[in-house]
């Protein structure tokens, strides 16, 4: 039996798969090509938290300008007692010495000492931010030079913004995402080798990816944190993918195509859906660009990168694979009924050109295919049910609150966390976070410096004021200001704007770890609607060119818009709430970051849609083979429900696998979307959306006229076209389980360009 599909990429499917070892060739000459330029000429990923136009960034401007000494990273060394006995002095200013003489070094205050002697407390300037020190050598060095401390006994911990933000690498997110999804996928196809070839298509894309984005850091700046949030959302997208078009494949195998051909049919159909489902993934990541910060624009390139590789790997070595393990990708039970029956392929089974996607090796309906017609069968209660679901678990989003991470939210076995809690018990919470006064004097006269210190120290949520420090120049100053509550705490930031609002002269600007993270949270939040609208219109824009149904378009943003709700309220519960949040590591409730909602939306939008135009592609597949509106439905839901959940299984495990990174963004990030994915491909996928499409009937595929005639026409179902003749018999099971209007004779397939 041939496949009559011979569509682009139903010949690339067949020339892979004839020619295997010609596709892995090629792969494996680029990806030591890449992997070499990478180590020859690639850069170091570099983080940039330029807040444009901000007041805290023309602060930090006028520092790094004009005094230099005070406008790097800083970090603390706490030195502390156990016993509860006065530090020895002598110690702490050997201590000093060694830090002062470290490289990159500006400035290092005289040791602090707490009110009972017991603990003192060491600053430190470098001269450079933070994301241009040498990373844990930084941290390696500070740590050496406080060794004089340790051989006296005492307990050292470091903490601040360097030792904050500088992480090594653990690499145990991936490995546990990579077993989880193997583990899946062997429950899931029955074959150890179909298991294994969706892992080994995306490790190429992964291995070329990484390469690429190293490359790519050598011109510009990439996000420290990029790669591996790239590497969460290409791990999963590219087993998906790949998951896709094998199970598509076998399929083939089923109804007795040949190797060569069932390749060429997967690539043809499934492989279509990819392409299709991988431009919404990457037009969605231009959205970051819009996020108003490089380090955004950072996170689009990097995952752009990933997923555009895994997609090409997707279409280009499944088929090829396939080709290699040939009927090896069936179960070993359906090898070997096939070799003793010869099945009857017109009675036995019923193809899709017949209209029917049931594809099993007897006629019975599948768990999923029953599962289709009752919710296809009763879809107001389904929806209705669905809806409410989804907005209980939206609710909490309407009270979240962001804020970047800092070391209070870090593991007490953590050394910025001890650090962070020493200072707070022995010289009050602000200590953790003192704002930083740049005072440029061509604009503030130096005489009303004193008098400016005083009003500073009088606001209510002021602590301490240290006295004006003038640059060597005499044109600058700097005042250091320290709030009675901590960094997290939201009255830390009232008093940022109560005295940005009262207190501070022109010519004066607050500006400091706390003031830029402010600033931050400002920014984003203006701009996640800005990013929200543009990640909406353009997938919607995608999705009614593609397959030609603006109601389908429509319909689909308002189902990702719902999932992505749930996500960020669940994830407010877990974090903000503190529902689970000791679970996964963390000492207490902690604000989400910051940095989390706008990059979850621009990915999970785009991830969404994946699953969206899985399903979409058969219905519509169906719709034009058949012009039953209901019936296709119920077929497309019957023939993608398994792969959907399987693929979403394996993604959830990829996500939670992150959740359990030091690094409390991409903790975040693996969090929300593991639980944003799980309810799309269940509650959604499985219940909203085929109950609203059974609701719509035709109308889901209404296309207004002047519509019609404009869009151009992309070919989404491999090849096929739609039919000019009344459309195929329903089967009666199908059939009965139809709503009132789709009982009616069906009429031709209107016209689809």
């Amino acid at each position: 039996m041939r496949s009559p599909t011979r569509s682009p990429l139903a010949r690339l499917g067949a020339t892979a798969a004839a020619h295997p070892w010609r596709m892995l060739a090629g792969w494996l000459l680029i990806l030591v090509a890449t992997v070499g330029l990478a180590g020859v000429i690639g850069g170091e990923t570099h983080d940039n938290y330029t807040v444009s136009g901000a007041p805290s960034q023309a602060g930090a401007d006028l520092l790094a300008e004009r005094f230099p000494e005070l406008s790097g990273a800083g970090a603390r060394v706490v030195v502390h007692d156990r016993t509860g006995n006065r530090i020895d002095p002598g110690v702490l200013a050997e201590v000093r010495s060694r830090v002062e003489r470290l490289p990159d070094v500006g400035d290092v205050s005289e040791a602090r000492p707490s009110a009972d002697g017991d603990t003192a407390l060491i600053s430190v300037r470098y001269l450079k931010p933070v994301t241009d020190l040498k990373g844990v050598e930084t941290i390696d060095e500070l740590r050496a030079a406080a060794q004089p401390a340790r051989d006296a006994g005492l307990q050292v911990e470091l903490g601040g913004q360097v030792v904050e933000n500088i992480q090594a690498p653990s690499g145990v997110a991936e490995a546990i995402g990579i077993v989880a999804a193997l583990i899946i996928m062997v429950l899931a196809l029955g074959s150890v080798v179909a298991a294994g070839l969706p892992l080994v298509v995306a490790l190429f894309g992964l291995g070329v990816g990484m390469s690429v984005i190293t490359l790519m850091a050598a011109v510009t700046d990439i996000s420290v944190t990029a790669p591996t949030v790239a590497t969460m959302v290409g791990l999963g997208v590219g087993i998906d993918y790949a998951l896709l078009l094998v199970s598509r494949f076998t399929e083939g195998l089923r109804r007795g195509l040949s190797t060569v051909d069932a390749a060429a049919e997967a690539n043809a159909t499934a492989g279509a859906s990819v392409l299709v489902a991988g431009s919404t993934v990457l037009v969605s990541l231009f959205g970051m660009a819009f996020a108003g910060l490089p380090t955004y624009t950072s996170f689009g390139y990097a995952t752009f990168a990933i997923v555009s590789l895994v997609m090409i790997s997707a279409v280009t070595l499944v088929p090829a694979l396939c080709g290699l393990a040939g009927r090896r990708m069936l179960p070993r039970k359906v090898r070997r009924a096939a070799a003793k029956t010869t099945l009857d392929a017109g009675t036995a089974q019923t193809t899709l050109d017949a209209g029917d996607a049931h594809t099993t090796l007897d006629a019975r309906p599948t768990r999923t295919e029953r599962w289709a017609r009752a919710v296809a069968a009763r879809p107001w209660p389904v929806a209705i049910a669905g809806l409410v679901f989804l907005l209980a678990l939206a609710a909490p989003v309407l009270v979240m609150r962001t804020w970047p991470q800092d070391a209070s939210s870090q593991p007490t076995s953590n050394t910025a966390r001890v650090a962070y809690d020493l200072i707070a018990d022995e010289y009050g919470a602000g200590a953790n976070g003192p704002l930083v006064v740049a005072i440029d004097l061509d604009k503030v006269a130096p005489d009303t410096l004193p008098a400016l210190a005083e009003r500073l120290r009088a606001t209510p949520g002021v602590a301490a004021v240290t006295p004006p420090v003038t640059n060597a120049a005499g044109d600058t100053a700097v005042i250091f200001v320290e709030p009675t509550t901590g960094p997290q705490d939201t009255r830390t930031t009232d008093l940022l704007t109560t005295l940005r609002a009262e207190v501070l002269p022109g010519g004066a600007e607050l500006t400091g770890l706390v003031a830029v993270f402010a600033d931050i949270v400002d920014r984003l939040s203006d701009r996640l609607w800005v990013v929200v609208a543009f990640v909406v219109s353009m997938s919607l824009l995608l999705l009614t060119v593609l397959f030609r149904a603006p109601v389908v378009a429509l319909k689909a943003a308002a189902m990702n818009l719902l999932s992505v709700a749930a996500a960020y309220g669940v994830m407010t519960a877990v974090f903000q709430w503190g529902w689970g949040a000791e679970l996964l590591g963390l000492p207490h409730a902690v604000p989400v970051s910051s940095f989390v909602p706008i990059l979850m939306f621009a990915v999970l939008f785009g991830l969404s849609m994946d699953y969206e135009v899985f399903l979409l592609s058969r219905v519509r597949e169906l719709w034009l083979a058949t012009g039953d509106a209901h019936g296709s439905v119920v077929r497309g839901l019957a023939a993608t429900g398994r792969v959907i959940t399987s693929a979403a299984a394996i993604m959830v495990a990829v996500f939670i696998g992150f959740a359990l990174d030091p690094d409390i963004t991409v903790k975040m990030v693996g969090v929300g979307m593991a639980v944003a994915v799980l309810i799309d491909a269940t509650v959604v996928r499985m219940l909203l959306v085929p109950a609203v499409m059974a609701l719509l009937g035709r109308g889901n595929w209404w296309i207004p006229r002047w519509l019609d005639r404009i869009l151009p026409t992309v070919n989404v179902e491999g090849g096929r076209r739609p039919r000019a003749a009344e459309p195929a018999p329903v089967p009666a099971a199908t059939t009965a389980t139809a709503g009132t209007a789709d009982r009616e004779p069906a009429s031709p397939v209107p016209s689809r360009g």
